[in-house]
């Protein structure tokens, strides 16, 4: 058994092929991090392959109190999803803390 015609993104647990000694091997990406590849992985999976790719991050949220302890947010968008067996995509949202100072605040306490 092989890759041929059987790659898959990330991690797959039914991305598999019959391997040595009726063994299971993997056509996954995420069998290089395991190493239970297919022999033929490199060779069918990694040629065709194409990695995530995003855009820039966008602006940051107000925050989301506006008096006291909150997060903002910012997020950024996939401009070329991973294929065939690709780097899979980064983190496409943050989150920060911040302190809201509304002038209305300092009028509440």
């Amino acid at each position: 058994g092989g890759c041929r015609h059987r790659c898959c993104p990330g991690r797959n647990n039914a991305c598999w092929a019959a391997g040595a000694r009726r063994a299971r091997c993997y056509c996954d990406s995420y069998c290089e991090r395991t190493g239970d590849c297919c022999q033929d992985y490199r060779a069918a999976c990694r040629r065709a392959a194409v990695g995530c790719a995003v855009g820039p991050w966008g602006p940051w949220s107000g925050c989301s109190s506006p008096c006291g302890v909150g997060s903002r947010d910012r997020s950024r968008q996939v401009t070329v999803p991973p294929r065939h067996g690709g780097e899979p995509c980064p983190d496409l949202k943050q989150r920060r803390g911040c302190l809201g100072d509304d002038l209305a605040c300092g009028a509440a306490k």
